[in-house]
């Protein structure tokens, strides 16, 4: 039989990191993955209508959203409480939309242009005449795909 001898202290071996980066990119890219990103600041509140005959948009990024409804709590000091229109993160006059409409235009391909599509978020206390009011100026700037957003009614 042999002997053993216990010349010296044992240590603890070193923590193998090797597969550390490995792991901490596929956290990255999972929550890369997971996580939407807000495209607008919400700066009017609306309480969206309910409809029975709905249909969902197929191609999300063709479609534009105009806001509408009373400014939220921190902007009525300024705003005033009446219905106002948001387009992308700033409140905007009815003059304003065809000029927008022309940006978002310019931000599409050239091919997808033809396919377009405005959604009016409309608070469902708006008054019909600043509704009509943005269809006039839609049609002015021939964007003439409207779809108007909705729930479900229960």
């Amino acid at each position: 039989m042999g002997k053993f001898s216990k010349s010296g202290k044992r240590e603890m071996p070193a923590l193998n990191t090797s597969s550390l980066p490995d792991l901490i990119f596929t956290l990255l890219f999972f929550f890369m993955i997971v996580t939407t990103m807000r495209e607008v600041t919400l700066k009017v509140e609306f309480k969206v209508p309910q409809g029975t005959e709905l249909e969902k948009l197929e191609k999300k990024s063709l479609v534009t959203f105009i806001y509408v409804g009373k400014p939220m709590e921190e902007y009525r000091g300024k705003m005033g409480s009446e219905s106002r229109i948001q387009l992308n993160d700033q409140f905007a006059e009815v003059a304003e939309i065809q000029d927008f409409v022309a940006q978002e235009r310019e931000t599409m391909k050239e091919e997808e242009r033809a396919y377009m599509t405005i959604s009016l978020k409309i608070d469902q206390e708006t008054k019909m005449g600043i509704v009509s009011d943005i269809k006039q100026a839609l049609r002015q700037a021939y964007a003439l795909k409207i779809n108007y957003s909705s729930k479900l009614r229960e």
